[in-house]
């Protein structure tokens, strides 16, 4: 039996491009396209040159977007941090490790990947997607 595979759509995150959506849900998985450090009200970049703020503020727009799938921070299985500057990283690591630890509720981390690469804005530091899987 097949299960649709639907959008998923929140104003707690930014507008996606208008080439993707923000999430996608297919039966118990869940894929949250890759965000940035946007305001959702104002989809302006923000926190410019602070790593931290920066890395806080995009899983904040991915937990909304997770939760706007019906599952909870504690359903991401799998988060993969994009960075532009090695240097960076355990700025980045402070960030995400405080804010994941605060919003999982298990004891079980989600796996992680982090890949040093450029992207799509001069002020983007950080881009931040995750993977979840509900019962």
């Amino acid at each position: 039996m097949s299960t649709q595979k639907t959008a998923v759509s929140t104003t707690d995150a930014p507008a996606p491009a208008h080439t993707f959506h923000q999430g996608v849900r297919k039966g118990p998985f869940v894929q949250i396209s890759g965000q940035g450090p946007v305001d959702p009200a104002t989809n302006e970049y923000l926190f410019p040159g602070d790593v931290a703020a920066q890395t806080t503020r995009t899983l904040e727009n991915v937990r909304a977007i997770v939760e706007a799938a019906g599952a909870t921070f504690d359903d991401v299985v799998m988060l993969r941090v994009y960075l532009t500057k090695r240097e960076d990283f355990s700025v980045m690591n402070d960030a995400y490790g405080a804010f994941v630890s605060a919003h999982t509720t298990n004891g079980v981390l989600p796996s992680r990947t982090t890949v040093f690469t450029g992207l799509p804005r001069e002020e983007m530091l950080v881009e931040i997607d995750a993977f979840a899987v509900t019962d």
